[in-house]
């Protein structure tokens, strides 16, 4: 157990808030990519400050691309590269960034020299070996050094040739967009066929988007289950606003879950790129009111005297918030079963045993499953929370301090990968 801890100071009544989280993490990390690509200078604004998106940076900089930071980090200035990479060889630490190792590694394939991915320890056990098969069946040469097909990542590039790949769909939704965001600048066609399931589907849609807000289209059917991509040489840069983040936002929507109110969140619609904001809708099944907003969500939680109800729910699509409905599940009326995220073992941690060990820390009962987990509530207890150096673990479970008392959060910094603020605006957001 860490001896760093917060204690969450549990809330005398219902919510009444209006909040803005920060930039999205994956909007920001990606138009980094597209933008480091372009032919010219980009500007994002509305960026995220974080540990995930400042590993990215420094790393396009030490690829010869030169971010300007303004406005206290949450404006970029992108000087692209035209397609290129400009340094012939460099060392990236990424920390224990998912995005900026995937998409880092596809995007160095389109140099010409020698480039070496690494992280932090966990980043050693998180497998990327189906994306180094793909790049190398692309013409690419990249090897991974530890067991298990995990980083350290060696790439010896000489551009990327083109051709045909198959990408397995069931592990992470990010090998498949490092490998759509580089394949424009390939020196020919490219065709990514998957193979079975593709999870995270609104990931992938996403990265398409951005792609499209520069300049690149790429042809795929509806169930995206293929992509013909044409070499185009580079990206179109342009002026390119960031929303706020749309796995941020669930902390607050499940704050009036669990504390009775609403929260309204700005800058997040039904419309919104992140297919996160879909969370809503397991709030809503559980007995929440959802309110679409000309320019926000807002979350109604149960009125006085009514409680939550369990669900059975797949989050397939949006794994990045398990964690959060999980926290509303210990307040619900029965039991919540998620299911369709296998692929959140893979995560900074394993989001499903080690979310598990911690919820029966607090009082549930758990049965962990292959692809998920069924919570049944029981009667909480304080409770010293270890968050296993995972940002989600932290934000997610600090929920429950809001309505138990003792609730105490090991290693509370650990937020800074996506959400360095998280407990001020949290504690900001119960005090309206």
């Amino acid at each position: 157990m860490s001896t760093d801890s917060i204690e969450i100071t549990p809330v005398a009544g219902p919510l009444n808030a209006s909040v803005r989280p920060p930039g999205s993490k994956s909007l920001t990390n990606r138009a980094l990519v597209c933008a480091a690509l372009a032919d010219g200078e980009s500007t994002l604004s509305g960026a995220l400050v974080s540990d995930d998106t400042h590993v990215m940076i420094e790393g396009l900089g030490r690829l010869g691309i030169p971010i300007d930071v303004a406005d206290n980090g949450t404006t970029l200035r992108v000087a692209g590269a035209g397609g290129q990479i400009p340094a012939i060889e460099a060392d990236l630490f990424i920390g224990n960034s998912g995005t900026t190792v995937r998409f880092l590694t596809a995007m160095v394939t389109l140099g010409h020299g020698a480039f070496r991915l690494d992280g932090v320890p966990r980043m050693r056990e998180r497998p990327i070996g189906d994306l180094v098969k793909a790049l190398n069946a692309l013409g690419a040469t990249v090897r991974c050094e530890s067991p298990g097909g995990c980083p350290p990542v060696d790439v010896h590039a000489n551009g990327l040739p083109g051709g045909a790949a198959m990408v397995r769909g069931d592990i992470s939704s990010q090998f498949l967009s490092g490998l759509l965001m580089a394949c424009p600048c390939a020196d020919g066609p490219v065709t990514l066929e998957i193979e079975g399931e593709l999870v995270s589907k609104p990931y992938v849609a996403m990265t398409l988007e951005v792609m499209r807000s520069f300049g690149v289209e790429v042809s795929a059917p509806d169930d995206l289950s293929r992509f013909e991509i044409e070499p185009v040489g580079s990206y179109q840069p342009r002026d390119y606003a960031i929303e706020p983040d749309a796995s941020a936002a669930s902390y607050f929507w499940a704050a009036a879950a669990i504390c009775g109110g609403e929260v309204t969140v700005d800058g997040l619609t039904r419309n919104a790129l992140q297919g996160d904001v879909a969370f809503v809708d397991c709030l809503e099944k559980m007995g929440c009111r959802v309110k679409p907003l000309a320019e926000g969500i807002k979350v109604i939680g149960p009125a006085p005297g009514e409680k939550l109800r369990g669900a059975t729910l797949d989050m397939n699509a949006i794994s990045d918030t398990v964690q959060t409905l999980a926290a509303v599940a210990l307040f619900a009326d029965g039991p919540t079963e998620v299911t369709g995220v296998a692929h959140n073992r893979h995560k900074e941690t394993d989001r499903i045993a080690d979310l598990a060990t911690e919820l029966r820390r607090l009082g549930a009962s758990v049965e962990e499953k292959p692809d998920g987990l069924v919570i049944t509530p029981g009667e909480l207890r304080p409770a010293l929370v270890e968050t296993y150096d995972d940002h989600r673990m932290a934000m997610s479970l600090a929920l429950v301090g809001l309505k138990q008392q003792g609730v105490r959060i090991a290693n509370p910094s650990c937020t800074a990968k996506t959400y360095p603020n998280y407990f001020e605006d949290l504690a900001r957001a119960v005090q309206q």
